[in-house]
């Protein structure tokens, strides 16, 4: 029933997934690449950490540009990983258009809230529900049918128009498609569940517009970006170690580390690379001027 949450079925997949069928529950559609949306950034400092070969290569960079192997560096799998999940998550929150992907789901009758993977809900940018320009039912003769031919022939339809009588159509097709339409609404709730709007008295496939980072497509630019916020939170850990002891007592006379001088650095960086991500990554919002 509506505000009854369940977990819908899809008929045609969606962007990783060819056409399944009906009867397959949307869990069966899952994020391909090595980032799983489940566990970013809530593994324990109890918890074993296994790189897989995507944080594998993120992880070597890191530790290069700190100076491995050549220079010891005081962190654990741990405290990388923390590095890692924050960029990944940086990135996923202003992932660009390039990130774009689709699913699809089939609603049930009389339920209004599903819900859905993770990776699709965290970016979600549109849902299109029952999105018909002529969804209400007509019969020849009727009020409504007859309205409608009026309204396309006095519109110069069926007949030579100029490009500003298109577009003054247009206008009035997106007047109408809001008053006689069934065009759905839909809202999040929590994070976690969509509703949509009304609820739906037969079954009807809805399409899911999200983002979401896929590593086994991802561009070099943004593997790059990664890399570098990576490096720069490292630092910024790396700096606060270090600083504990401005210098380590030895044979020669002490070894003086440079833990401000690199937790500066980082913090720098890691400024640095959220401009340049709200600025070359992340498209501007799209302006639609009628």
């Amino acid at each position: 029933m509506p505000g009854q949450a369940i977990i819908p079925d899809t008929t045609y997949g969606g962007t990783f997934a060819p056409r399944f069928g009906t009867g397959v529950s949307v869990t069966g559609v899952t994020q391909p690449g090595d980032i799983d949306y489940e566990t970013l950034n809530k593994v324990r400092f109890s918890d074993v950490v296994e790189f897989n070969s995507f944080y594998s290569i993120i992880k070597d960079n890191v530790m290069s540009r700190l100076g491995s192997p050549v220079i010891r560096v005081e962190l654990t799998d741990h405290q990388i990983l923390i590095s890692i999940d924050e960029a990944i998550s940086k990135l996923d929150y202003h992932a660009p258009n390039w990130c774009t992907n689709f699913m699809t789901f089939t609603t049930k009758v009389n339920y209004n809230t599903y819900e859905l993977p993770k990776f699709v809900m965290n970016n979600l940018q549109y849902v299109v529900y029952k999105k018909s320009l002529l969804g209400v039912q007509m019969t020849p003769g009727s009020l409504e049918f007859d309205f409608f031919i009026k309204y396309f022939t006095d519109n110069f339809l069926f007949q030579d128009f100029q490009v500003s009588d298109f577009l003054i159509q247009i206008m009035h097709l997106e007047q109408m498609r809001k008053i006689l339409s069934r065009d759905g609404s839909w809202d999040v709730v929590n994070g976690r569940y969509l509703i949509v709007y009304p609820a739906p008295q037969a079954s009807e496939e809805v399409i899911v517009q999200f983002r979401s980072l896929d590593s086994n497509s991802l561009h070099p630019y943004f593997i790059g970006w990664l890399q570098r916020y990576s490096t720069a939170i490292s630092k910024i850990i790396l700096g606060g170690i270090r600083g504990k002891y401005d210098v380590l007592p030895s044979p020669g006379g002490g070894a003086r580390l440079n833990g401000q001088a690199l937790s500066e650095e980082g913090t720098r960086e890691k400024e640095e690379l959220v401009q340049e991500l709200i600025s070359e990554i992340e498209e501007p919002p799209a302006f639609t001027v009628y």
